[in-house]
């Protein structure tokens, strides 16, 4: 999830390939919090690599069979995670040990990769890798530029019913599917026990609402100290920490359709008004420290904040980098008459449609995350509570895992048990529509306005988006 400057796409047909503005799914130290994979958007689009594809002059000629294919990625060889970097080359070696067509890692840094141009600059000359990673946010991007190869037709029904429908559901055109996930991440709310101690609070002041969500941070709001801390630089990874919010209410960025706005209602002027409450009563700070706030490290550990909105990947930061923190995890409060929700995030596999060697790209993809062997199964549980800390998105993976012990107790049982379940995908949505949104909470959070009309000047320009829109559906 990527970049730190507005998208503007050129063509509402077929968006730009950008490696900008994507928004990830999952954050670790190794260069890739999902802050910094997530803020913000690119203004450096791939229009002429995407119309070069549909040229009368590109002719087709079979190319001879390469020896081995690049896998682009943040992660490894060389990745700041040690055991993120172990799983990625050990899972190749496998796959090179018994495949003619060999698979390279090439770790691209996250201010290349998302925040900088490597990416859409090597797509862009056609030269992009035939293996990468995309999420949700990033989907319709590369699905509309036509550079996604359709990898449900290598894999086994069985494999295809084993992920769960409310993570695949951003990922699926016409029920093809084109990316597969390695990782759910929910959001939640993350608290110190210190803090909390300190205040003279407990577990049963743990807030359930968001009145009691304000009126427990002013308790916990002292000199040195913010009751609570939400995201707030702009970006793809802020629109997907509000997206519960938006929902708890009953509120949507799009009607069902997905061809017209659903933004100018009542649920989203609450949402918008309860982040702007919490830093004008002065118990939300308006900047983060470390990378933001996906950091729970900097933030929540270093005691700059007693409660944090954060995702399932904090619990695999905390254990690495502050051991010996207690904490806890609760779901995010409801406001009135509203529903538990959480937003579902994560990173996919994908096969370039125009690598050297699609077929081969997409069987990779399918071998390593989405067939039914022991092997493509134990690879996503020892990524889910081993290497990081996810949900599986796999049924079999998220038996298996739970059999482990990786959910037994503590933040990942409560992020299991109770936040998974009310989990919605994180929206695909165009750059245009993005901006509409980041917009609105910007101006209302940071900026004080009013929370009625920046729903419904971002409501007016999401319909005029979608009035000449016609890629795949949003929904």
């Amino acid at each position: 999830m990527k970049p730190p400057t507005e998208s503007e796409v050129t063509s509402p047909v077929v968006p730009s390939v950008s490696a900008t503005e994507s928004p990830v799914s999952n954050p670790s130290l190794s260069g890739l919090t999902r802050r910094e994979l997530l803020i913000g958007g690119g203004k450096v689009a791939m229009v002429a690599a995407v119309s070069s594809l549909f040229s009368p002059f590109n002719i087709n000629v079979k190319a001879a069979t390469p020896k081995s294919l690049s896998f682009w990625q943040f992660y490894s060889p060389g990745g700041g995670v040690a055991t993120q970097d172990k799983w990625f080359q050990d899972m190749v070696k496998s796959w090179n040990s018994s495949h003619d067509i060999k698979v390279e890692l090439l770790y691209v840094p996250n201010q290349d990769y998302m925040n900088g141009s490597k990416l859409q600059t090597a797509f862009a000359s056609g030269q992009g890798p035939d293996i990468f990673v995309i999420s949700p946010g990033d989907f319709l991007r590369y699905y509309n530029g036509g550079v996604l190869v359709e990898l449900s037709q290598y894999m086994e029904d069985a494999a295809k019913k084993d992920f769960f429908d409310n993570v695949m559901e951003t990922r699926i055109v016409d029920g093809k599917i084109y990316g597969l996930p390695m990782e759910v991440e929910p959001m939640a709310m993350y608290y110190s026990h210190k803090a909390f101690s300190e205040a003279k609070l407990s577990e049963a002041d743990v807030p359930k609402t968001w009145d009691q969500l304000i009126e427990v941070s002013k308790k916990l709001t002292k000199k040195s100290q913010f009751g609570c801390l939400f995201e707030t630089g702009p970006g793809y990874y802020q629109n997907f920490t509000w997206y519960p919010f938006l929902w708890q209410g009953g509120g949507d960025i799009v009607t069902p359709e997905g061809n017209k706005s659903a933004f100018n209602s009542p649920a989203t002027v609450q949402a918008l008004k309860f982040w702007q409450d919490a830093i004008k009563e002065g118990v939300a700070p308006r900047n983060e420290l470390g990378f933001g706030g996906g950091d729970p490290v900097a933030n929540l550990a270093s005691g700059y904040c007693a409660m944090q909105n954060l995702g399932i990947w904090g619990v695999s930061l905390l254990r690495e980098n502050a051991k010996g923190f207690e904490y806890g995890v609760f779901p995010c409060p409801t406001p009135p008459n509203g529903q538990p929700k959480s937003v579902l995030g994560g990173w996919s596999f994908v096969a370039n449609a125009k690598g050297k060697d699609p077929e081969t790209a997409a069987k990779f993809c399918v071998w390593a995350l989405g067939s039914m062997s022991d092997d493509s199964i134990g690879r996503v549980v020892d990524w889910c509570i081993k290497a990081k800390s996810d949900i599986s998105p796999r049924k079999s993976a998220l038996e298996k895992a739970t059999e482990l012990g990786g959910y037994k107790d503590g933040p990942m049982k409560v992020l299991k048990d109770d936040v998974f379940p009310t989990g919605r995908g994180e929206p695909r949505v165009p750059p245009e529509v993005y901006k509409a949104v980041s917009d609105a909470i910007q101006a209302c959070q940071l900026g004080g306005a009013d929370p009625k009309q920046q729903a419904a000047e971002a409501s007016q320009n999401i319909d005029a988006f979608l009035a000449g829109y016609s890629g795949a559906p949003l929904r």
